[in-house]
């Protein structure tokens, strides 16, 4: 077993259940981390698809949506594609159309990419599911304005994870200016002066995924609960005994909506802790995949009061996180999400995920079936030359007699 220890430095006898137990630094708590395959490979499994729409993207934000191939190939590096141009194409058929075209009036013909019939038909897809889920994304934005510190967020902040919870390109230019009772823009956006305020606050948006969850029960069992986190470590994980004692004293701590006003929360107390866990709780529930990039998370530092030191509390709340390193990269994942390596819930906008996956998988078997075709032409081929062979020995041998 290989296990991580994250530089944490306060005693764990100032664990011990007495009355000085919170007052030294949360953020000083020693947690040993250590990998989860099964939620590492939900991460896997997204990396090839994630893959072919970076490429699709750097194409489409081309002028006129064409990019000579040459020119794709120096970007390589930058939209971290491994092989080499033509290769991906060859690996994924029905993407683009390549033809020839001229990049100067007098220049020679050079190779360029479009988007094929089959691309640009997902990308109508693609437009219908955004519509239809627009109230979603709608609820999303303003649950994301209505838990920062002043209800204001940067826009380009926002345009930087548009991805993680599903918004769609145009969503400053398009969706913000459609619904001017909840949004107003302030400022350009791309000039790192623009904000996104909330204009009115909708108490309906105002209950979090564990407040919900709280609800359901009680409408089911007719049993009344207090909101709490699920925590439960997967089997072979284990916390020390001190902090397990931490954490059941910090479990029982009352709930803090991160829809509450926190300004009144001393930075380094257990109930900010709480507040923050619920703030990170509720970011990953309202994210595509329920799971977040760490240096994401970290822009968002002074519009969600969160410390410099904030990465911590995804090993320190193991239970309730786990942070991968898959691909170099550290994500915050919602375990509570996942089975195994298979989202629970599914976010009505991976309907575009799935059908891009859908068109990948297609080229996929068009690619199949060609190389099929060939090898069975290929020994089509052989048994034919094989059999002339034949029938030449034989008709030699019958000259030589």
């Amino acid at each position: 077993m290989l296990f991580k220890a994250y530089t944490i430095s306060s005693p764990l006898n100032a664990l011990r259940r007495s009355s000085l137990q919170f007052t030294a630094s949360i953020s000083s708590l020693k947690v040993v981390w250590r990998k989860d395959r099964l939620l590492d490979q939900a991460i896997e499994n997204d990396k090839q698809w994630r893959l072919c729409a970076r490429v699709v993207k750097e194409v489409l934000n081309e002028p006129g949506q064409v990019i000579p191939l040459r020119y794709l190939e120096k970007r390589r590096e930058r939209i971290r594609l491994p092989i080499k141009v033509k290769t991906f194409l060859v690996r994924n058929p029905g993407l683009f159309d390549v033809y020839l075209d001229r990049i100067k009036p007098k220049s020679e013909p050079v190779m360029f990419l479009r988007a094929s019939d089959r691309l640009r038909q997902f990308l109508e897809e693609e437009k219908r599911i955004t519509i239809e889920n627009e109230p979603l994304i709608v609820a999303k934005l303003c649950k994301l304005l209505m838990m920062s510190k002043d209800k204001v967020v940067s826009a380009d902040k926002l345009v930087h994870v548009k991805r993680e919870f599903g918004f769609p390109n145009d969503i400053l230019v398009n969706l913000v200016p459609k619904h001017p009772e909840y949004f107003r823009l302030v400022g350009s956006p791309g000039e790192g002066k623009s904000f996104l305020e909330l204009v009115s606050w909708n108490s309906s948006f105002a209950k979090s995924a564990i407040e919900q969850r709280a609800e359901e029960e009680f409408r089911l069992t007719g049993i009344r609960v207090r909101p709490s986190f699920n925590w439960k470590l997967p089997s072979g994980f284990f916390i020390r005994k001190e902090m397990r004692e931490w954490i059941r004293d910090w479990m029982e701590l009352p709930y803090i909506s991160p829809y509450n006003d926190a300004s009144h929360l001393d930075q380094a107390s257990r109930e900010m802790e709480k507040r923050t866990v619920g703030v990170f709780h509720e970011l990953l529930s309202l994210s595509l995949y329920k799971r977040i990039p760490v240096p994401i998370l970290g822009k968002f530092c002074d519009e969600y009061r969160f410390s410099n030191a904030f990465s911590s509390v995804f090993t320190r709340h193991s239970g309730i996180f786990y942070m991968s390193l898959k691909g170099g990269i550290k994500t915050a994942v919602l375990r509570e999400a996942y089975k195994n390596d298979e989202l629970i819930d599914q976010d009505p906008l991976l309907d575009i995920k799935y059908k891009f996956v859908e068109l990948l998988a297609k080229g996929h078997r068009q690619r199949t079936e060609q190389l099929t075709l060939q090898r069975e032409l290929i020994q089509k081929e052989m048994e034919m030359m094989a059999v002339r062979n034949s029938e030449l020995g034989c008709h030699e041998s019958n000259e030589e007699l």
